[in-house]
């Protein structure tokens, strides 16, 4: 599941719903960053979504329905390197796109992870593994959810989140340019879900480097770290 959402406005807002089932996960924070974390069978701990203390934030959804084109192959780059990469700080976001548009980009077998990716002025990245890459440049707001920007509503499934897309869009689309944190939040709580439960709720102002975050839709229990 998922959704990510970013807003270019008086401030550069970045907002992210993790919605998992079955998974371990926990939330690290330091001085380079908040990261969340997923615990990996054969890897351990891998940083796989959050914000880093140089204004890039990390957001993965998974794609519905899948794509044969997304599982591996052995001439092209790994969507979750990738975004660990930009995460930890080994690459920047251009350095991604180069890659994403120069080369194949694949996922793991059978599971189509999709990229929602930023840096400080706002730009964004989306990767659909199989599919391709699309850059824009300081969007005014954007969203992404679990389907493919490529096919939108050209193929449908359950777990595909359009109407949260829709929710998200319009609410977006109706506020004002003060759009802040708390703005960001009432949007992740209106496309919070329960079968496939939100964990984590996180926004990131870029503009004034904290990020902000909740688990379990407990909303009045909001944490935050400066960089």
């Amino acid at each position: 599941m998922c959704t990510s959402i970013i807003s270019n406005r008086k401030k550069t807002i970045v907002g992210w719903n993790l919605d998992i089932l079955g998974m371990d996960y926990r939330i690290t924070e330091g001085d380079a960053g908040v990261f969340i974390e997923i615990n990996d069978e054969k890897e351990g701990w891998l940083p796989l979504f959050g914000a880093n203390n140089r204004g890039d934030f990390v957001g993965m959804p998974t794609c519905w329905p899948f794509d044969e084109r997304s599982n591996p192959n052995e001439n092209g780059n790994n969507v979750i390197i990738l975004d660990v990469d930009l995460l930890m700080q080994n690459k920047t976001l251009h350095e991604i796109r180069e890659i994403a548009d120069k080369g194949f980009v694949f996922s793991i077998p059978g599971v189509t992870f999709m990229s929602s990716l930023s840096d400080k002025e706002g730009n964004v990245l989306q990767i659909v593994p199989g599919q391709g890459s699309r850059y824009l440049k300081k969007p005014k707001y954007q969203v992404m959810t679990n389907f493919s920007p490529f096919k939108m509503d050209a193929e449908y499934h359950p777990w595909m989140g359009l109407d949260r897309y829709e929710t998200a869009m319009s609410m977006l689309g109706d506020t004002k340019d003060d759009f802040d944190v708390e703005d960001c939040f009432k949007i992740l709580k209106a496309v919070s879900q329960q079968v496939c439960p939100t964990v984590v709720s996180m926004v990131f102002d870029v503009t004034d480097m904290i990020v902000y975050w909740c688990e379990n839709c407990q909303w009045d229990k909001i944490q935050k770290r400066y960089f």
